[in-house]
């Protein structure tokens, strides 16, 4: 896979969009339409600057994998609206905005853009897959901080952070993760693991902040670094830090399996190729008039064909 691969965290963008354009902007029958129309405004926006060769819309098949839930049971637990037994359970999604994702992914087939999701595993972990095995360059476009774990200079790995729409992007390097928060991408997940994430459900080590996270990183390297340390008498420890990361031993244990994005995903065969033209203009067509995808999918089109 060669050339500059573009990878979208499909349902962080169609979020922005929905809670970014109006749901005043609706289909001929009054449904609205807004993360629809919204996520292809971004895409266009994106391939106009961006110039991407490939490009995949990477997809949640599955928000809240099992496995990952069963070493943190609090793993995204406060964003769960309906427990299903023998099957992923339902995330809290605005009522407007659910029924707009298989016209998303509708129109996303109909143009010829890849699409991938995979059976118990998130986009996170799709998009770490995609991004392992890229020969050059990897954009990779998420409002999800974890991703950051991902961004290596040397393989030409960054993160498009979406500030305000795609319009603005913090472009996420090394230098930029450094000076942030004193790490590189590699380091992101150990900070991110040690400091928790209210949002993900994930606990952190009590009385562990983002910068004594970072301070304890740069003193021993990486997690194993700091583990290794609480056995050391001579490390340089306070007494409190020693007994906090003590206590959270089982936590630290299991926390970097849920924390890290998947890189072995077992991803079907794709064409990963910029489509110029749409992979199928009738089904596209009727899509257009039954949505009222307007000026929003012409633009598209016309970048693509660009």
């Amino acid at each position: 896979m060669t050339g500059r691969l573009m990878l979208l965290d499909t349902a962080s963008l169609y979020f922005r969009a929905y809670f970014g354009v109006p749901d005043s902007v609706r289909a001929p029958d009054g449904t609205p339409v807004n993360a629809v129309r919204g996520l292809l405004d971004f895409v266009d926006r994106l391939v106009k600057d961006h110039r991407p060769d490939r490009l995949v819309a990477c997809m949640d098949a599955d928000w809240r994998p099992q496995w990952r839930v069963d070493l943190i049971p609090s793993y995204k637990a406060h964003r769960v609206a309906e427990e299903h037994e023998g099957a992923p359970d339902a995330e809290e999604v605005p009522d407007t905005l659910s029924p707009q994702v298989p016209v998303i992914e509708q129109v996303l087939d109909a143009l010829g853009i890849a699409r991938v999701g995979v059976a118990g595993f998130e986009a996170d972990d799709v998009i770490g897959t995609f991004t392992t095995r890229a020969d050059g360059p990897v954009d990779i476009v998420t409002g999800d901080r974890d991703l950051y774990q991902l961004v290596d200079d040397a393989r030409g790995i960054r993160v498009l952070y979406p500030l305000k729409g795609v319009g603005t992007l913090q472009l996420t390097d090394e230098a930029w993760l450094r000076e942030k928060y004193g790490v590189d991408g590699r380091g992101y997940a150990d900070l991110a693991l040690l400091r928790g994430d209210p949002s993900d459900g994930l606990p952190g080590v009590p009385g562990v902040g983002e910068k004594t996270a970072a301070k304890l990183l740069a003193e021993f390297g990486d997690l194993a670094g700091i583990i290794a340390a609480v056995d050391d008498p001579k490390a340089k420890l306070t007494p409190t830090q020693r007994r906090r990361l003590t206590e959270a031993a089982p936590y630290l244990a299991v926390a970097p399996k849920v924390v890290r994005v998947a890189a072995d995903v077992p991803v079907p065969e794709v064409d990963t190729a910029l489509p110029h033209t749409p992979r199928d203009p009738a089904a596209l067509d009727a899509l257009a008039a039954r949505w009222g995808l307007g000026g929003s999918l012409q633009r598209l089109l016309s970048t693509l064909e660009a």
